[in-house]
């Protein structure tokens, strides 16, 4: 666990990422461009690498719907939990981003 200090922007992330209801997900770039903070995904990226352990990370994929590199089996067991639709729940494992997207709004 990180001791930097958690600056706005990674604030605003981790909100939105804490309140991406169970079954649903979003793109590191959809929440970028919620945000519209002027960051993109890489950014978004970096406050969950940074700071994510206290949010439920599965919920945020990759555009296409695969997870982070190295957590697909974690993932996999959120989402099978939670009714995610799914593409493939073999390796490597696809979220259907048509199905599933969490369309926040402002």
């Amino acid at each position: 666990m990180t001791t930097e200090p958690v600056d706005d922007f990674a604030s605003h992330v981790l909100d939105v990422v804490d309140s991406i209801p169970p079954g649903r997900v979003m793109s590191y770039g959809d929440i970028a461009e919620y945000l519209a903070e002027g960051a993109g995904p890489r950014q978004v990226g970096r406050v969950m690498a940074t700071y994510g352990g206290a949010v439920p990370s599965a919920w945020i994929t990759r555009h296409h719907g695969t997870p982070a590199p190295g957590h697909d089996s974690v993932a996999l067991q959120h989402y099978l939990a939670e009714g995610t639709p799914l593409r493939s729940a073999r390796p490597p494992v696809r979220v259907d981003m048509r199905r599933a997207r969490w369309p926040r709004e402002g």
